[in-house]
C-alpha cells in the first residue's frame, strides 16, 4: 500500500513565551543580567532582550497529509523563518510520500547550502522535519518514541535549568544548571560573585545533587579555566558552553585544562552532523547537547547521536521538550535530560512550551515516563485559542 503523501505545509509566527522562551513580558530569570557575549557593552549587560534575544518568536511548521491527517512542530525563527518554509523549503515537500523523510531533508538542506549550513535556515529546516514526524505518526497511530526503535528505559530522570537548582531539587530532581552572571567584562568583583553563587547552592542543596554551570558563550579560555578550578571545591558537575560555538580550538583547551571528575558540555548552538564531528574528533566535549528545533531537527539528531556514540560521548539535548524526550527515551548515550524551569522565579514546575502547546508532558518529581509519551506522534496539540498569524504563501 503507498504511503499518502503531503499535500500541504504552512508556517505561521507567534508571539509570547514558548518556543521562542525568551520571548517572556515582566521579569522573569532567564532575563535576569546573565552573562552573554554582549555583556561587553555595560548597555546590553542587563537584559538579553535588550540586545534582540527574542526578536523572532516562534515558528509552527503545520503539515497536512493526502488521508487526512496532519502534524505540526513548533521551533524558533519566526517570520524570516517562515518565509523560508512558504518559499523556499515546501517545493522538497509537498507531493513527496509522508515516509520520504531522509530525501525531504537532503534536499532542504543541499537546496540552501548557498546561505544556510547553520543558524536560522537550520532552525526552518528542524521544523519542517519535526512537523513531518508528527504527521508520520498520525498517519501510523503511533508515537515517535516507537517510530525510531522504541523506548530503552521506563523512566527518565531530568535536571533542572534555572535560577534556583536548589529547589529543583525539592522538587526531585537530579539537581540545577545555573546560569552564570558575571562574565570577563565585569571583573574580579564579578568572579568573586559567580563563586560566592555557587557556594550558596551547593551549602543548600547538599553535597550530591548535580550542580553546573551554564555560560552561554560569554567567556574567554582563561577566564573559563580559571572558573572551573575555582568552583572545584564545590562540586561543580560541569561547565558549558563556555565560549562562543565557533572556537572549537577554546572548548578543546579548556576541556583540557579543567580539573579532574569535570565535564565539559557544549553543542546547544551548533547544527548538523559536520558541525558536531568537530565537537567530538577535536576532543571539544564530554556532553553534547543539540537543540532539535536548531540542528537540523529529529533526522539530523538521530545521525549526531550514532556519531557521538561511536566517539563515546553522551547526548542530552538541549531544552526542546516533547521533541527531545522522545529521541532520549530511545538512545542509550541519553541516560538524562534536561528541563528548563520556565516559571518566573524557577520554583515550580510548568510545561517549557506552555501555552502553545496542549498536552506537554512534564517530569513528575523529577521523572518523565514512557506512559506520558504515547499518543501518537509527539503527541501534543497546538493551543487553538492562539492569535497565529501566517506572513507569507506559497506562490
Amino acid at each position: 500500500m503507498s504511503a499518502p503523501t503531503v499535500t500541504d505545509l504552512r508556517a505561521y509566527v507567534l508571539r509570547g513565551g514558548g518556543a521562542d522562551y525568551h520571548d517572556q513580558d515582566g521579569p522573569h530569570w532567564i532575563d535576569d543580567h546573565i552573562a552573554t557575549p554582549m555583556a561587553r557593552y555595560p548597555g546590553y549587560r542587563e537584559s538579553r532582550q535588550s540586545f534582540g534575544l527574542n526578536v523572532l518568536g516562534t515558528l509552527v511548521v503545520v503539515a497536512e497529509a493526502s488521508d487526512g491527517s496532519s502534524g505540526f512542530a513548533v521551533t524558533t525563527g519566526g517570520e524570516p523563518a517562515a518565509w523560508i518554509v512558504e518559499k523556499h523549503l515546501s517545493r522538497f515537500v509537498l507531493g513527496a510520500a509522508v515516509t520520504d523523510l531522509s530525501r525531504i531533508w537532503d534536499q532542504m538542506y543541499s537546496s540552501t547550502l548557498f546561505y544556510g549550513r547553520k543558524g536560522l535556515v537550520l532552525n526552518a529546516i528542524s521544523g519542517v522535519d519535526l512537523a513531518l514526524w508528527d504527521l508520520l505518526g498520525h498517519v501510523r497511530a503511533e508515537p515517535v518514541y516507537a517510530m525510531i526503535g522504541g523506548a530503552v528505559r521506563d523512566e527518565q530522570p531530568c535536571y533542572a535549568t534555572g535560577a534556583r537548582p536548589d529547589l529543583a531539587v525539592e522538587l526531585g530532581f537530579l539537581g540545577g544548571k545555573l546560569p552564570l552572571h558575571h562574565g570577563p567584562a565585569e571583573g574580579a568583583d564579578g568572579f568573586t560573585a559567580n563563586l560566592r553563587l555557587l557556594a550558596e547552592m551547593r551549602a543548600t542543596m547538599g553535597p550530591d545533587a548535580w550542580l553546573a554551570y551554564d555560560c552561554w558563550m560569554s567567556l574567554d579560555v582563561d577566564y573559563a579555566i580559571r572558573l572551573a578550578h575555582a568552583a572545584a571545591e564545590h562540586g561543580l558537575r560541569w561547565i558549558e558552553e563556555p565560549v562562543p560555538p565557533d572556537d572549537y580550538w577554546g572548548h578543546a583547551a579548556i576541556r583540557k585544562a579543567l580539573p579532574p571528575g569535570m565535564l565539559l558540555a557544549t553543542g546547544e548552538h551548533e547544527a548538523t552532523r559536520w558541525g558536531f564531528r568537530l565537537l567530538a574528533e577535536m576532543g571539544c566535549a564530554d556532553i553534547l547537547q543539540p537543540d532539535v528545533g536548531w540542528c537540523g531537527g529529529l533526522t539530523e539528531l538521530l545521525r549526531i547521536s550514532t556519531l557521538a556514540d561511536a566517539h563515546g560521548l553522551l547526548v542530552v539535548p538541549h531544552g526542546s521538550s516533547v521533541y527531545s524526550y522522545h529521541f532520549a527515551f530511545a538512545q542509550h548515550n541519553s541516560p538524562f535530560s534536561e528541563f528548563l524551569m520556565m516559571a518566573p522565579a524557577a520554583d515550580r514546575v510548568v510545561p517549557m512550551f506552555h501555552p502553545q502547546l496542549l498536552g506537554e508532558p512534564v517530569p513528575e518529581h523529577g521523572r518523565l515516563r514512557i506512559g506520558q509519551l504515547d499518543a501518537p506522534g509527539f503527541g501534543v496539540t497546538l493551543n487553538p485559542d492562539l492569535a497565529l498569524a501566517r506572513p507569507y504563501r506559497r506562490g
